[in-house]
């Protein structure tokens, strides 16, 4: 596209900052050097566009995250004593091994919390608790389980990930790391933004479990999303098509 010579305007679909997922080296100034070829940008979350635009100068938009709230709803509304944490050890940036340190804590000091991973079939990997794993489960059947649970552990050093939303519309609080990139996408009061340290994210996961107003409080967060639906991204996205088409790049 970029050695392209006609007059056809070119797009970046940018989903996460792609340098991230690289060692400093070859592959990842590559990957920056695709931030300097003079396409538009389309970002996926504020905080990615932000960072185009900043470090790279290049000509960005952003739409915001949301929620099929037809596929996640806050159905169980007993107290919940289970938890859930996104777990793909391929994928380095979801953090697995240090979200497992975090569960180990929690299994020692609160083996009654259920935990439930999904995301990977975690069978052929040395999880030192007991768990239940749900592998990579079908979409469908994960609003059953995000209702069985009290709190997810999502963790994500690149881009936020889709699943805290989800997670809150199925009424449960999410816990995720704290950085300018999860905040920068969505900073929520109803979301746990904890340091990356596995005492600290494990306390936190218990005191939400323990809370004495868990059910009231997961209708909050459920209903905090509840009017969210990706039309409102998708016309984001269109207008900020349209624009770009309109207008000299």
């Amino acid at each position: 596209a970029h050695r392209y010579e006609g007059e056809a305007k070119r797009f970046y679909f940018a989903q996460d900052f792609e340098p991230y997922f690289f060692a400093q080296g070859s592959d990842y100034v590559l990957a920056e050097n695709s931030y300097r070829l003079g396409f538009h940008g389309i970002a996926a979350g504020q905080w990615l566009g932000q960072k185009l635009r900043s470090e790279f100068g290049m000509s960005c938009d952003a739409y915001d995250f949301a929620v099929d709230t037809s596929r996640y709803t806050y159905s169980n509304t007993s107290p919940r004593k289970e938890i859930v944490f996104y777990a793909r050890p391929p994928t380095p940036r979801r953090a697995t091994e240090f979200g497992l340190l975090a569960l180990s804590e929690i299994s020692r000091l609160r083996p009654d919390i259920t935990i439930n991973l999904v995301g990977w079939d975690m069978s052929g990997y040395d999880v030192p608790f007991a768990y239940v794993n749900h592998k990579a489960v079908d979409i469908s059947k994960l609003d059953e389980i995000y209702n069985r649970c009290a709190a997810g552990l999502v963790l994500s050093l690149t881009n936020m990930s889709l699943l805290p939303m989800e997670l809150m519309a199925s009424g449960v609080v999410p816990v995720v790391n704290d950085a300018p990139n999860t905040r920068g996408v969505f900073d929520s009061p109803y979301v746990e933004y904890v340091p990356m340290s596995p005492t600290a994210i494990a306390e936190r996961i218990i005191a939400i479990v323990d809370r004495a107003d868990a059910v009231a409080h997961g209708a909050r967060i459920s209903g905090s999303v509840g009017e969210t639906n990706w039309s409102d991204p998708a016309s984001m996205f269109i207008e900020s098509f349209a624009t770009a088409m309109r207008t000299a790049l």
